[in-house]
């Protein structure tokens, strides 16, 4: 047995985490550069991991596995294909660029590193987790981070931090309580007594060996369409998205847009598809449905907003609405189109939660009337908000264009006219985070403003690590798509056979 790449990446902000729970308050220099380390630590093995990936071979790589509770068939599982890969390095360039963006947090700063590490050893292990209950277990880890520190360090403006860390948590909790019932009954109807196992690849043979029956994948698909769909802000389980962004604190924003709401994208394909495909085409067109409320009613809802951070909640349900029409139409162009905009919407939602943080810190301001011409006084943040809001249209060049262009291509001969409709969704897109765009960075000069400064130092890094992303994956799409692919090629038998199993607008049981 090698090196344990996926181990150290997993536990390494964990185990920072304790090693900082010993150190005096008053040690915030110290605090703040172990968490930076480890996130250092766990993002260059990543990196190392993603360019040495066998994209010729694909199928899990880096894999660990030590057996549990065997009465069970629960086992320390690891393991990264084209799928999880690309999620993995999203969230340790996420947690690293988070780690920075918190960097001047002085109300208890020891207390804040220690439950943002923990949080990110929590989404860490969804990508990584070959066992159903790892999976689990590691969900569980994210919630309770998120409120307290939504709590304890979150700003209150249109609505107050409570109402935002608890409807949050709610509808976390609420998602988590679906998704349990529906690992719980594949874990009981796909093997017999004594030969039970949460092991993801062993599910997914038994329902290659009809194991599972349509009756029982459609319901259970159900059930885990609920779960994954309120992570995924899926109309009409939205509601809290918007909330907490707006509620949360920098760091939070930038983990709960840039990775949390990915791992039910990934949920959907990983069990959802793989799993229960015969679930997955029955309700592939409520989920086109569905996804394209998403897209044009929080477009809409988007285009009222004033307050910046609602204006991105919003924009990030939309174009989840994106991802949801890419796992409905239930192809190889598709499905790979939707994993590379889950990627994308990561880095550019970031991105912009991060300038948004370092303009609300610095000003206590972030509502476009109270903000104008920006771009005299703040350069740097211009070039984070411009790259973030060009992204964002899928401007051609930057991260999101190839991923959204991926999906059309896909969707249009399944859903023509979702197709279409989703398209103009850019139009609406473009509205206004172009006039959000125009209005705060570039509207009249404003003197009040002479008086903060931009981001300098440790503050820059962010832009820099988010931007390099965010262009490089756009001028060589390649790097993220060739992974990517590897993943989801292995999934075309299967999609193939699904060509003639009935729908819910076509058939029934």
């Amino acid at each position: 047995m090698g090196f344990p790449i996926l181990s150290t990446v997993l536990l390494a902000p964990l185990l920072m985490a304790l090693v900082i729970c010993f150190l005096p308050r008053e040690s915030r220099e110290q605090i703040r550069m172990l968490a930076a380390a480890s996130m250092g630590v766990a993002t260059c093995l990543t990196l190392y991991a993603y360019a040495a990936y066998d994209t010729a071979a694909g199928g899990m790589q880096f894999t660990e596995r030590i057996p549990w509770v065997t009465d069970l068939g629960v086992s320390y599982s690891l393991g990264v294909d084209g799928i999880s890969l690309p999620m993995l390095l999203l969230t340790d360039v996420i947690g690293l660029a988070s780690v920075f963006s918190s960097w001047n947090i002085e109300k208890r700063a020891k207390e804040f590193f220690i439950l943002l590490l923990v949080l990110i050893t929590g989404v860490t292990g969804t990508f990584i987790a070959c066992d159903l209950f790892i999976f689990l277990l590691c969900y569980e880890v994210v919630v309770i981070p998120i409120y307290i520190m939504v709590l304890i360090w979150g700003s209150t403006k249109r609505v107050s931090k409570e109402y935002s860390g608890m409807k949050l948590t709610i509808f976390l909790l609420m998602g988590s309580a679906f998704m349990l019932v529906g690992i719980v009954s594949l874990y009981l109807g796909a093997y017999p007594a004594g030969q039970r196992t949460f092991d993801i690849e062993a599910l997914i043979m038994a329902s290659q060996m009809g194991h599972m029956s349509m009756e029982f994948q459609i319901l259970v698909f159900l059930l885990l369409l609920a779960g994954f769909g309120s992570l995924l802000s899926m109309f009409p389980f939205h509601s809290w998205s918007p909330d907490g962004y707006a509620g949360a604190p920098t760091a939070v924003s930038m983990i709960h847009a840039g990775v949390l709401k990915k791992i039910g994208g990934y949920g959907l394909i990983r069990l959802g598809l793989m799993v229960l495909p015969l679930g997955a085409k029955f309700w592939a067109p409520l989920i086109a449905g569905l996804a394209m409320i998403n897209v044009m009613y929080a477009a809409y809802c988007a285009m009222v907003q004033k307050d910046l951070k609602y204006i991105i909640g919003y924009s990030s349900v939309s174009h989840m609405g994106y991802v949801l029409l890419g796992f409905a139409a239930l192809n190889v162009v598709s499905i790979s189109g939707a994993i590379a905009n889950m990627v994308a919407h990561g880095i550019m939602a970031s991105l912009f939660f991060s300038q948004i943080g370092y303009v609300y810190e610095k000003t206590h301001m972030r509502s476009i009337p109270d903000l104008k011409g920006l771009a005299h006084y703040f350069p740097r943040v211009t070039i984070g908000f411009m790259l973030a809001g060009l992204a964002s249209v899928g401007l051609p060049g930057l991260i999101e264009f190839v991923p959204e262009v991926t999906i059309f291509m896909g969707t249009i001969g399944v859903y023509p006219f979702f197709a279409v409709l989703a398209i103009a969704g850019i139009v609406f897109t473009a509205l206004y985070i172009l006039r959000m765009l125009a209005k705060v960075l570039f509207g009249p000069k404003d003197e009040h403003f002479a008086q903060y400064e931009d981001q300098k130092g440790v503050e820059v890094l962010p832009l820099l690590l988010l931007g390099v992303f965010l262009i490089g994956f756009g001028v060589f799409p390649e790097l993220l798509m060739s992974v990517i692919d590897s993943g989801v090629q292995p999934l075309t038998p299967l999609l193939a056979a699904l060509s003639d199993v009935p729908t819910l607008l076509g058939g029934g049981l």
